[in-house]
């Protein structure tokens, strides 16, 4: 599966990210009910990984997601 590349500003920073699109289209879902931005929402998740690379928060809160709507 080819990864989708995206970018945005975190804190003021540019910063891309790369993600499978099944990834991106639940955050995209999400993003639209959170009626925030992209970069607003990855900023929240942003703000709560610790260590754990972007990326991976990313998919651990879509396949969270993903496991509520079930």
């Amino acid at each position: 599966m080819p990864l989708k590349k995206r970018s945005f500003s975190l804190s003021g920073h540019k910063t891309s990210v790369a993600l499978e699109a099944e990834f991106w289209a639940v955050i995209d879902s999400e993003v639209l009910k959170s009626g925030k931005s992209l970069a607003a929402f990855v900023g929240e998740i942003d703000a709560g990984r610790g260590a754990r690379p972007l990326a991976g928060a990313l998919r651990l809160h879509a396949l969270a997601a993903v496991s509520r709507r079930a």
